[in-house]
């Protein structure tokens, strides 16, 4: 072997060992880097033509197993998703308040002031003529309203907080796509130049990670380095170009706000490439955003819709059934009417009566309404009398009065069945829990609310009692409607039931508090698996430092030997010139 062969030999062999620490040491300076993968410097034998071999680097490459990086890509958009829930819902269960222990009426919660209402509304049954307790019925009924308005606001703000997220999302979405990009094009063209791209390619993963976090993608890698992306639903994200996703939270958020794939009002869709791919988006934080804004949320709406129009209609009925006392000098319908419109109500007796503050009666009017065809002839029929008239107001509501400043009216006849029906003495208004409010007349006068009933004794005249001081047969039977079952609906995915007002709002509640700990659950098992990936992934593609440090001491001993032949050599080359010379 001729001293020139031998030299080239070792001094490959040094370049080896210093590509192999140069590698070893940055695999050690970044060890803590998130996504970085160890790099190995693979050594093959180079032939020198004359018998003899050396040695050279071949490649520096990553080590990394696909299968357990595509299962640890969809790990992340499935914790993306949990996380989001787990949130959320844990948000929504802390809106719907504290239930109360043993049963003390103290917990914020709507079961707790119901059960608050129930106790003021028997002592109310007791002592129907005490203003004190008419207040406390009054105040309770109206903190029970605003409650249900409350938590029906929450369950909104959270729907709009969702919409909001979800642009934000997609703002999120579109920046990964663009990092992806830049970094497809880095590395296609750095491995046509043959050079080294494995720290890009790390960068790469992390950076679809964190896509997989906000939305499920699949993807595949091409020969040339091109990582290819779609959704789950097989829509191109990523190829040649960017596909960007875009979004326009709505302006406002209630409890009409929806999203329709044809409509043109509510929350617009989600677009990619012009297409409307809000219900193919799936996995990850949007999908989890959009599931929570338009189905999870909208369900708990519907649960608290559903409490308050049954409390509403049910307290409404009882209270139509009676009169207050001393009874109101005119009283003004919810129910929108015009004169043409057919009776609500085409059979029984409606009782009209007028009185003094005492109860008794100045004029009494029997109708019988199965004679009667429209809301018209209903008031024709009041304005017989001597001293009552009715009309429709200018927004459409039937209004009936006493005409004396001191005299008061009364509905009675049928259980207040026409009263009900044009709700001529709610108690509550509204069209649901958002809206749900007491009577702006109760609330500003709770001397108005009904405790008793006009006597049902036939052929009653002028001078009659109509109305005794006392009669507490509406106060008891409002009393009485806490305890009784009602028939409550399917809604928003809690099956119909027959249960008490407390009952269903315990039910609300305990369906929210399931939901909140299901999504705990998940989010707790999804969080432990995708670290177990991170692990299992971090042990096989990660840096080792003990072992990096390990191999930087074994290059180093090759190096020294190699620079020890080096050095040997030249002491030869020098003797052989010196001969020459």
């Amino acid at each position: 072997m001729s001293l020139r062969v031998a030299g080239s030999i070792a001094s490959a062999a040094l370049r080896t060992s210093e590509v192999g620490m140069a590698v070893a040491s940055s695999n050690v300076a970044n060890a803590d880097t998130a996504g970085y993968t160890k790099k190995t410097a693979s050594v093959g034998t180079r032939d020198t033509a004359i018998g003899f071999s050396s040695v050279d680097t071949t490649s520096i490459s990553s080590t990394i197993n696909q299968f357990l990086l595509k299962t640890l890509v969809g790990a992340q958009s499935d914790l993306g998703a949990a996380t989001t829930r787990n949130d959320y819902l844990d948000q929504l269960q802390s809106s719907l308040g504290s239930v109360s222990s043993d049963d003390d009426s103290s917990g914020s919660d709507l079961g707790s002031m119901i059960d608050s209402l129930a106790d003021v509304a028997a002592t109310l049954a007791t002592s129907p003529e005490s203003e004190s307790a008419k207040a406390a019925v009054v105040q309770n009924v109206s903190d029970l309203a605003e409650s249900l308005r409350s938590a029906s606001s929450s369950v909104q703000s959270l729907r709009g907080q969702a919409d909001e997220d979800i642009a934000s999302t997609v703002d999120r979405v579109n920046e990964s796509l663009n990092t992806l990009d830049d970094l497809n094009e880095r590395i296609v063209k750095g491995k046509a130049l043959g050079q080294n791209t494995g720290d890009l390619e790390d960068q790469r993963n992390e950076a679809l990670k964190g896509l997989a976090e906000n939305l499920d993608v699949t993807y595949q890698v091409d020969s040339s380095g091109m990582m290819r992306i779609s959704t789950s639903s097989g829509k191109t994200l990523l190829d040649s170009s960017v596909h960007e996703l875009s979004y326009t939270p709505a302006s406002s958020v209630s409890a009409s706000t929806t999203y329709s794939a044809t409509g043109t009002s509510g929350f617009q869709g989600i677009m990619i490439d012009g297409v409307d791919m809000t219900n193919s988006l799936k996995g990850g934080s949007l999908g989890a955003l959009v599931t929570l804004r338009d189905a999870d949320l909208p369900a708990q709406q519907a649960r608290l819709d559903e409490l308050a129009t049954t409390l509403k209609d049910s307290l409404n009925a009882i209270q139509n059934s009676g009169t207050a006392n001393p009874q109101p000098q005119s009283l003004t319908g919810t129910t929108s009417v015009t004169a043409s419109d057919a009776l609500a109500v085409t059979s029984g007796t409606l009782r009209v009566a007028v009185t003094d503050q005492s109860g008794t009666a100045a004029e009494v009017l029997d109708i019988d309404l199965s004679t009667l065809s429209t809301v018209q002839d209903v008031v024709d029929a009041i304005n017989t009398m001597s001293n009552a008239t009715a009309s429709i107001s200018a927004d459409g509501k039937l209004v009936i009065a006493a005409n004396g400043s001191s005299q008061g009216i009364a509905l009675g006849g049928d259980d207040g069945a026409f009263s009900t029906a044009y709700g001529m003495n709610d108690l509550l208004t509204g069209t649901g829990a958002s809206d749900l409010k007491i009577s702006s007349a109760i609330g500003a006068d709770s001397a108005l609310l009904a405790t008793g009933a006009l006597a049902t004794t036939s052929g009653l005249t002028a001078g009659d009692t109509v109305l005794t001081s006392g009669e507490g047969s509406v106060a008891s039977a409002l009393s009485a409607a806490f305890s009784a079952a009602r028939s409550f609906d399917t809604a928003g995915g809690l099956s119909g039931r027959s249960t008490t007002f407390a009952g269903y709002a315990g039910a609300v509640i305990q369906g929210a508090a399931t939901l909140a700990d299901k999504a705990q659950t998940a989010y707790d098992s999804q969080n432990t698996y995708t670290s177990s990936l991170e692990t299992s992934f971090s042990s096989q593609s990660g840096v080792n430092v003990d072992e990096e440090t390990a191999t930087i001491s074994n290059l180093q001993s090759a190096y020294e030997a190699a620079a020890s032949v080096m050095k040997a050599l030249q002491e030869m080359f020098d003797a052989a010139l010196s001969m020459v010379q």
